[in-house]
């Protein structure tokens, strides 16, 4: 007998029809002899059509009383799945975060999880139970509900897989698995059997939709196989996320896109030290995240400096510069908004040569310019034009897939 942990995402538990395959699922993992902890999130739309009832009310929202409401949906869904365990003949119980708890800090809206009462779980374990708990939310040290933020139900499921010390942790998507790339892009995308956590995190962090990258890091730290697999499908091998060096004999694992994507560039900066903290630490303090950096000297004793941030973001950075131009010396602040991020990762091109030739190269058959590169020891990254990246990307994968 083991643990095992299954994650249910929305539009996995969007129906009372898809609810009755969801048990499918877990009423198998139970036949198997094993314990099953079952992590879901709201049902379909639920969650947003609760943040569109609170725009009713206010665009302003008090982020205690917002936790409060959208943390709501979850206990709908766990309520819903127990019972229909219990019509089944197999006895269930749901857990909201605060009865386990799942005690986080109290940054509400995007809580992180300090300490999880596993032995509530176990102990219903020895009862006989499936345990359905609801992801996405907690409670901090005052009594108060907190929300996990993006991706909160999948973090939720891996913490819970290690609180555990499960055997694995299989997040039920609405896809067989991780691919080489969106197989709605190309038809040519190929199912991975096994990928590494630090492929996936990149993956993840890059774009890619099927998992989200803080519950990859969990995965990673506390080594818990996590396997990504389709609800629609009754038996299913998926893929598996974990520790492997298996796919070296592969050039890149996948190729992912991030689109709303805008470059700043700093024009004309003086090119002396501690000029490009002033600028970062200016974004800083108004909280505005920066990804890629690239610094360039010119002839003269200047500099200029770029970033890339998301698109919503930037009307409130380039506020924060033209504001700021004086003080930082700087001649002017230009933008490109409307592009995409477009990458190929993969451990395979640690050791090899040609890899980021072979991508520029595709990129050229297709006509598409680059306005930013950047690498790192598994990935390379480009920005193009958001309306040629799905061609950026079908090009990249075709080069490297055929």
């Amino acid at each position: 007998m083991g643990i095992v942990v299954q994650k249910f995402g929305g539009s996995s538990v969007a129906t009372t029809e898809k609810l009755e395959k969801v048990c499918n699922h877990i009423i198998d993992e139970k036949k198997k002899g094993n314990d099953v902890a079952v992590v879901v999130s709201a049902q379909g739309k639920t969650t947003d059509r609760l943040i569109t009832e609170e725009k009713e009310i206010t665009l302003s929202p008090n982020k205690r009383e917002h936790d409060v409401l959208v943390s709501t949906g979850e206990q709908i869904t766990i309520s819903k799945l127990a019972m229909m365990l219990n019509e089944k003949g197999h006895k269930a119980i749901s857990l909201t975060g605060w009865q386990i708890p799942i005690i986080t800090n109290e940054n509400f809206g995007n809580a992180k999880i300090k300490s999880i009462g596993a032995q509530t779980i176990l102990d219903l374990f020895d009862q006989g139970y499936i345990v359905v708990i609801a992801g996405f939310q907690g409670i901090n040290e005052n009594g108060e509900i907190t929300t996990l933020g993006r991706g909160g139900s999948d973090t939720t499921a891996v913490a819970i897989a290690s609180s555990l010390n499960a055997d694995k942790c299989d997040i039920y998507t609405d896809v067989d698995g991780v691919f080489t790339t969106d197989p709605r892009i190309t038809d040519k995308a190929k199912k991975l059997d096994v990928i590494s956590y630090d492929e996936m995190l990149e993956l993840s962090t890059l774009g890619a939709k099927v998992l989200h990258n803080r519950c990859v890091e969990l995965g990673k730290k506390y080594d818990i196989p996590i396997v990504v697999k389709d609800t629609a499908l009754r038996e299913s091998e998926g893929t598996i996320v974990k520790n492997t060096n298996s796919l070296e004999d592969m050039e890149i694992s996948g190729v992912t896109k991030d689109d709303n994507i805008s470059r700043v560039t700093v024009m004309g900066l003086e090119n002396k030290i501690g000029k490009t903290y002033e600028v970062f630490d200016i974004l800083a303090k108004n909280n505005i995240n920066v990804d890629t950096i690239v610094q360039s000297f010119g002839e003269s004793t200047n500099k200029n400096l770029s970033f890339t941030i998301k698109t919503v973001n930037l009307a409130k950075t380039l506020e924060v510069l033209e504001a700021n131009l004086e003080y930082l010396n700087a001649k002017e602040i230009i933008h490109f908004d409307e592009l995409s991020k477009v990458s190929i990762v993969g451990i395979g091109m640690t050791d090899r040569t040609g890899i980021a030739s072979k991508m520029f190269e595709s990129l050229y058959e297709q006509n598409i310019n680059m306005h930013l590169i950047s690498t790192s020891e598994i990935k390379v990254s480009v920005l193009v034009k958001q309306d040629e990246a799905d061609r950026a990307v079908k090009a990249i994968h075709d080069k490297f897939f055929n």
